[in-house]
């Protein structure tokens, strides 16, 4: 038998490993406890043993949303809704574009997104300097 004979089989289904499917679970219980009192989650995917395949199989149960967040801080950082709304995926990248961090948050909102009391100050003082010139 030459090497030329042995069934090498490729793609995605090959690399799966019966992980993504358990994450799906743990997201919908996350997704339970945020409708039953508010409590919002994130999963660090870096932190799994999950292959691009797994992560491919997720995406793509997830499906996409209606809404996608790009922010510029060091980095862009995307906030994506997936189809299962209150479920987001978020990519940080460095400056180079590499990605430093990829999560599964449930959220209404993700926290990241929320304006900081003090910059919606600044916002509130910006507005009032603007109305001030008007008179």
């Amino acid at each position: 038998m030459s090497l030329a004979d042995i069934p090498v089989i490729q793609g995605v289904a090959s690399s799966l490993t019966g992980n993504a499917p358990i994450l799906l679970r743990e997201i919908a219980e996350h997704l339970r406890r945020l409708l039953d009192c508010g409590e919002t989650a994130a999963i660090d995917l870096q932190a799994l043993p999950l292959t691009p395949a797994d992560r491919a199989w997720l995406r793509e149960r997830l499906g996409n949303g209606e809404i996608r967040v790009a922010l510029e801080a060091e980095g862009q950082s995307t906030l994506e809704e997936t189809g299962c709304q209150g479920v987001w995926w978020v990519t940080h990248h460095n400056e180079k574009g590499a990605v430093v961090s990829e999560f599964i948050e449930t959220a209404f909102v993700p926290e990241l997104v929320k304006a900081h009391p003090d910059d919606v100050q600044s916002g509130l003082e910006h507005l009032e300097l603007l109305i001030s010139d008007l008179c």
